[in-house]
């Protein structure tokens, strides 16, 4: 059995670390079970999008014509994430995605899942057309209005 003292070090050492999850087995039945509730998967998003940014506004600066070739890289609409959770591209992970690149799909068709809080989340096309990109790798950490797919 932990002492109080020994629980709040372990706390303190576990915040300090990169960890996200940490199970200790006390005994058959006793567990101590932490996890961090940061959004730690969301800063690659933001870096990403700053990293991108970046350049974009040097090559305005130092040659537009540079910058007007870079803009059609996203071609078409987004689809975007409703709520933070986990993108799922499949009903099951043996089932065959919901849409790939070149779907034509309708208004109201499912488009992927969005599981959060142990529930799963369909995400729905907002219009008719064909997907042109998928924006997210299945199973990643998704942010409110992250782009997941671009529809034309």
């Amino acid at each position: 059995m932990y002492s109080v003292e020994e629980i709040k070090e372990l706390l303190s050492a576990f915040d300090a670390s990169k960890a996200t999850a940490l199970d200790i087995q006390l005994s058959e039945n006793e567990f101590i079970s932490l996890r961090q509730k940061t959004a730690k998967p969301a800063a690659p998003a933001v870096c990403t999008t700053t990293v991108q940014t970046m350049p974009a506004v040097q090559e305005v600066q130092a040659a537009p014509a540079a910058a007007e070739q870079a803009a059609p890289v996203q071609d078409g609409t987004p689809i975007e994430s409703p709520m933070v959770g986990v993108f799922y591209s499949a009903p099951s992970p043996d089932s065959d995605p919901y849409v790939t690149v070149g779907s034509t799909v309708k208004k109201g068709d499912v488009v992927c899942l969005i599981e959060a809080m142990k529930l799963m989340n369909e995400v729905t096309a907002e219009k008719s057309g064909t997907i042109t990109e998928i924006c997210v790798e299945n199973g990643q950490v998704v942010e409110y209005g992250q782009p997941l797919f671009l529809i034309k």
